[in-house]
């Protein structure tokens, strides 16, 4: 026992607080239902199988461009892996064929693996429908690629040269949380109308809903899934809809029906007006609101909004202040804030992990890709967990408790996905084990100012597993 405690092994490592991240991910067993659930069929020598998955997700997490720097950031820093329980790391090529021996099946089990993740992790799955909403956000984000990767055709995809070739990337957003409910690929040439109806399938049973949550839950789609059938299958499963008409020429002869058009107060330059002529192909009661702005060449570019909301559900939704008349102006710039909302959500969700390159490891095999996806969306949210981890508020002294909004003594308010992994989870230090091969104890660069706002929480966080962190010099 003494010998446990008086021989020490130091090692140095630039992400010190990430393999704090690894210590806690180990003590909750996160990686666990996919060790259990995920069998791949390949021989085992000196990694199993589902090992070299879990390399590939610590490499997520170290924000690696691909998974040759496996050999870079993992092998030549033998203590991060081992603060996330393994022992050495496997070499880059080995994870690649066991990616590559993935089957249809195997994919299978994965997506079930992530469904009992997020069920018992997430804050999404414990949402309180009867306290408030739950808000969902659809939609597709294009994943270029080489044309010779199976399913890789020519499709949307934003910011790319023409007859670019790629994939399409389906995600479900649990908007409130930031979590990733569920993540699909597809071909690249498939539109939101044709996945929409697969994405929310795949989210409502990850969620459990049943009638009564779903009538609770808003689900929030832009043009690319707003065609009538699915907007009406939505609104038959008992969801409630905001989503953009995909018909621009209908579009454009709904807003001629507008009779008064008004300024929207957060977007000067557009107008907004409730579109009169009545909804006659919806099977539930729905409003339409017509908004234009005028294009580069001086022409009016129209979309239409179908809600089908009340408006007190609007006006809460949009985070209108209580006192707000619920007249049909303040309604109608309701709606159209609530749905501008989306570029805070999924949009931004999608941006944040591009950022921590979601988009620049590619697979030539489809199930590959698959997995990876997969990989990619668990880091997502353990980082969107991890935020939540890190961000209590260190205890302010009691005669300045009442001066600071606790909003300010949080250390980490506003930090995305890129800024977790490359400034929070990047923090220089030291890591030391007794004899017995147990990490005692997390040095962190003193100089590093993200260290000092984490440290309250990783103390917290880290105390049940008997992991000391202090500062101190690297």
């Amino acid at each position: 026992m003494n010998e446990c405690i008086t021989a020490l092994t130091c090692h140095f490592t630039p992400a010190a607080s990430l393999a704090a991240l690894g210590v806690v991910l180990e003590q909750r067993k996160v990686f666990e239902p996919i060790r259990a659930q995920v069998h791949i069929e390949q021989k085992t020598v000196k990694h199993t199988p589902v090992d070299k998955l879990y390399d590939s997700f610590i490499t997520r997490l170290s924000r690696a461009e691909g998974l040759v720097e496996i050999n870079t950031l993992l092998r030549a820093d033998p203590a991060r892996p081992r603060a996330f329980g393994r022992k050495r790391c496997a070499e880059q090529s080995v994870v690649q064929q066991t990616l590559d021996a993935c089957t249809p099946r195997q994919v299978a089990q994965m997506e079930q693996a992530m469904d009992e993740i997020y069920r018992t992790h997430s804050r999404g799955f414990r949402h309180d429908y009867r306290a408030d909403w739950q808000i969902l956000d659809v939609d597709l984000c294009g994943w270029l690629c080489g044309k010779q990767a199976a399913f890789a055709t020519k499709g949307y995809f934003a910011n790319a040269a023409r007859n670019r070739r790629g994939r399409q990337l389906g995600r479900v957003l649990a908007t409130r949380y930031q979590e990733v409910v569920v993540d699909r690929l597809f071909p690249g040439n498939c539109q939101l109308n044709a996945t929409l109806q697969t994405l929310v399938t795949a989210a409502q049973n990850t969620l459990q809903l049943d009638s009564e949550q779903r009538r609770q839950t808003l689900v929030r789609i832009d043009a690319g899934g707003g065609s009538v059938p699915n907007l009406n299958w939505l609104l038959e499963q008992g969801y409630e809809v905001l989503g953009k008409a995909c018909s621009g020429q209908q579009s454009r002869l709904l807003a001629t029906t507008v009779q008064h058009w008004i300024t929207d107060t957060q977007v000067p330059e557009r107008q907004i007006g409730w579109v009169c002529e009545e909804p006659t192909a919806f099977v539930r009661p729905v409003r339409r609101v017509a908004v234009r702005s005028r294009k580069a060449n001086g022409q009016w570019g129209v979309g239409v909004l179908i809600c089908s909301l009340s408006d007190q559900a609007v006006l809460h939704l949009a985070g209108m202040p209580l006192e707000a008349p619920a007249d049909e102006q303040t309604v109608l710039r309701a709606v159209v804030a609530l749905y501008d909302q989306r570029g805070g959500g999924i949009e931004t969700s999608f941006k944040g992990d591009t950022g921590i390159g979601l988009t620049k490891r590619n697979k030539k095999r489809f199930e590959a890709q698959q997995m990876l996806m997969l990989l990619g969306s668990l880091a997502h949210n353990v980082l969107v967990w991890a935020h939540e981890w890190l961000n209590t508020p260190a205890p302010a002294e009691p005669e300045q408790a009442q001066l600071i909004p606790l909003s300010s003594r949080e250390p980490l308010p506003h930090y995305g996905p890129l800024r977790m992994v490359r400034d929070v989870f990047h923090i220089s230090g030291f890591l030391r084990w007794d004899a017995c091969g147990h990490l005692i104890e997390i040095v962190l660069n003193q100089d590093a100012l993200l260290a000092r706002r984490i440290l309250f929480s990783l103390r917290q966080l880290l105390a049940p597993m008997h992991v000391a962190i202090n500062l101190g010099q690297t």
